[in-house]
């Protein structure tokens, strides 16, 4: 995490709602953890298609995070706090974001949102994810992250990863951001804000996940809030 130039990734942000991160998982990490997917170690799996929230399906991770989740979610808070605290006093929220990690998670814990949300997605052909966000109780933190396990065009075709982001009183605006084996996309969770004539206002965002029409996509996705 060293050599992440989080300027660039917090211009990214502030431009365009999401920053991508290239080889923050080598491949065989990647692979590692793509294929415990069928394992241990989870508290949850969700079909999509029972929930309407698509198809394919996804797994939470049970605590304790296995070392290499718990490696990145604890690695990109302490940057990724900083523009969230940055947002938000340009948005005239009073929420702020301690140093570390594990301070934030007190929090959460203490509003009963105790459970881990780190999870890993599985896409077969067919599937996609439709737009949503991912909030899971009163406390949110305004980022997130995905990484893809698998690699384009050798394990998959198709499964583009997709922002939309909704201004007000406009039509809206759509974001497919390339990734490949290992990289990262930094997104917000929610909304974001954004510098107008009349000055900051904020957007409304969601995510998703276009059809695979080709192969298996497996994705980690680093969510810093824990759930009710």
């Amino acid at each position: 995490m060293t050599d992440i130039d989080w300027t660039a990734v917090a211009a990214d942000l502030d431009t365009h709602g999401c920053a991508r991160i290239p080889g923050v998982l080598d491949p065989a990490a990647c692979e590692a953890i793509a294929a415990r997917y069928d394992g241990d170690g989870y508290r949850s799996t969700v079909v999509m298609a029972r929930h309407g929230f698509g198809r394919g399906e996804y797994r939470y991770y049970a605590y304790p995070l296995p070392d290499p989740v718990q490696a990145l979610r604890t690695a990109l808070w302490p940057p990724l706090a900083e523009i969230a605290n940055r947002w938000n006093t340009a948005l005239g929220e009073a929420a702020r974001y301690p140093a570390e990690h594990a301070e934030y998670l007190d929090r959460c814990h203490a509003a009963g949102q105790t459970r881990p949300t780190p999870l890993v997605l599985r896409y077969g052909p067919g599937d996609y994810n439709c737009l949503h966000q991912d909030l899971y109780g009163e406390q949110v933190f305004p980022l997130q992250a995905a990484i893809l396990l698998s690699e384009p065009g050798r394990d998959f075709e198709g499964g583009e990863f997709v922002l939309t982001e909704q201004r007000p009183r406009m039509q809206s605006r759509v974001e497919v951001v390339p990734l490949r084996q290992g990289d990262a996309v930094v997104f917000p969770v929610h909304h974001r804000p954004i510098r107008g004539g009349k000055g900051v206002y904020r957007v409304n965002m969601r995510h998703g996940v276009s059809r695979l029409r080709k192969g298996c996509r497996h994705t980690l996705g680093i969510i810093f809030h824990d759930a009710l």
